[in-house]
């Protein structure tokens, strides 16, 4: 059963879930692209470790900030009552924001013969997007990967949080696809769509004499969708995390109704 959404599935953003999904398209993405660009260039699948402390990080997977039930159903806890100090010393439970490894898997595309790196492709994952160290060790790795001549497509995915810094700062969208071109920078191909649009179509940067690949990311998310049972693991009676905005909320209510979802 395929995702009732025409383009991106934002059921596909929960915090618990998107991991997964992070996973399998880093995956996908590297096995439609290896037997297309064999025997010139070879896919790499790699991993960026880093540590972080904060308080948004440590909450991520916790059941009662925001889970799937047993029976797979998405439900949010109620608001948390805040802590109010006693007159007495009794003491008051508190969490405290432990250091966790996130791994985070990215890809590139490296030339056989000279075994340069041509293109490197990121699918954003919620730590990019939130202040912190995990924005700031990645933005470091875009502004040297900006810096040098290698191509590089950055797919975001994610509605929430802070989206990654360009020069035309108007621009309204739900989800982004960046293309930049190593010889063609500072300018960019950036693909805005919203939640109601299909995902587009994107070319594959390689060396200027190379034919560029198309990606098809519906085609591939499709494929997660099935590959991952995510039709048995989403209620659509609820509201997806992160919460649509109203208009949004309104216009995915009609589309689930008129699937029998709702």
């Amino acid at each position: 059963m395929p995702s009732p959404f025409p383009g991106m599935d934002p059921y596909l953003e929960h915090p618990d879930l998107w991991p997964g999904v992070h996973h399998f398209l880093i995956t996908a993405i590297a096995q439609l692209l290896s037997p297309q660009l064999r025997p010139k260039y070879v896919v790499s699948v790699e991993v960026r470790m880093y540590e972080s402390n904060d308080e948004q990080s440590l909450l991520v997977g916790i059941p009662d900030v925001s889970v799937l039930s047993k029976a797979g159903k998405i439900s949010t806890s109620n608001p948390t009552a805040v802590a109010v100090a006693a007159p007495t010393a009794e003491p008051i439970t508190v969490t405290l924001p432990m250091p966790i490894t996130i791994r985070q898997g990215y890809l590139e595309i490296k030339e056989v013969a000279s075994k340069k790196v041509v293109t490197s492709i990121e699918v954003l994952s919620p730590v990019n997007k939130r202040m912190g160290k995990g924005r700031d060790a990645y933005l470091t790795k875009r502004e040297q990967i900006l810096g040098s001549s290698t191509n590089f497509v950055e797919i975001d995915l994610r509605r929430s949080g802070k989206q990654m810094p360009i020069v035309n700062k108007g621009i309204k969208s739900d989800y982004r696809i960046l293309v930049s071109r190593g010889q063609q920078r500072p300018q960019a191909d950036l693909y805005a769509f919203k939640l109601q649009n299909p995902i587009p179509l994107f070319p594959l940067p390689l060396r200027a004499e190379d034919p560029e690949p198309v990606i098809n990311l519906r085609d591939l998310l499709t494929g997660i969708y099935d590959i991952g049972s995510y039709d048995l693991k989403l209620d659509y009676s609820q509201e997806p995390v992160p919460r649509l905005s109203p208009k949004d909320a309104a216009w995915a209510n009609a589309l689930l109704r008129q699937q029998g979802l709702r």
